[in-house]
């Protein structure tokens, strides 16, 4: 866990959710390369070659912006899959329950960050296919509100989203806090539009920064 900045009136934080309330490297791959196959379907060419094509582009947009990180659905619509085919093809796709389960720790940790503050996740997936992967982990009832690709029609890193998620919770960004597990996606904007940013590898390290917060 690597804390940027704390605010110092925290009243709201954000998640991110797939890398970050759960911990699943295999999920996390899977939920990018279905894609990928996906459309190397229909474009009808082997999916190695597919996988090579967005590899080597996002290769080539991470040299031209100095090493930043380009999220799937972004990279989707410079191969001309508008955002919403990306959500038809996620709510159709994804399926967490088959990588996921119960986690009690972090459901356990999340009630106790409840208790103090606002919660909210904002995540790259339409919120249907966000909701399944709450309910896989057993933390649906606990955070409610999602802000996801089909709520603003946009891709993090995006300030409409961070904007929408200050609005459904009533709380300034300035007084919120974002949790996530990649910095150019998650936290980098967070930070220059004044939040505080944490990030983590995992469902774990979302527990560890519970304690660190409610202690």
């Amino acid at each position: 866990m690597k804390i940027y900045k704390m605010p110092q009136d925290l009243k709201a934080i954000f998640f991110d959710i797939d890398g970050t309330l759960y911990t699943s490297a295999e999920y996390v791959a899977e939920q990018v390369d279905i894609q990928v196959r996906h459309f190397a379907h229909i474009q009808k060419i082997p999916e190695d070659e597919m996988r090579r094509k967005i590899r080597e582009w996002r290769r080539a947009w991470s040299k031209e912006h100095g090493g930043k990180s380009i999220s799937l659905g972004n990279t989707l619509t410079a191969f001309g899959v508008p955002i919403e085919k990306s959500i038809e093809w996620r709510n159709t796709l994804l399926q967490p329950e088959k990588y996921l389960c119960k986690n009690q720790n972090l459901i356990d940790s999340l009630l106790e960050l409840k208790q103090k503050y606002k919660l909210i996740c904002i995540t790259n997936n339409p919120v249907d296919a966000a909701r399944k992967t709450l309910k896989a982990v057993g933390i649906e009832k606990i955070i409610t509100d999602i802000i996801g690709l089909d709520t603003c029609m946009k891709s993090k890193p995006d300030a409409e989203m961070l904007y929408e998620a200050s609005r459904v919770t009533g709380v300034p960004l300035a007084n919120s806090l974002s949790v996530g597990d990649r910095y150019d996606i998650d936290l980098a904007l967070p930070l220059d539009l004044g939040m505080g940013a944490v990030l983590v590898t995992g469902a774990e390290e979302v527990c560890l920064l519970s304690r660190k917060l409610c202690s």
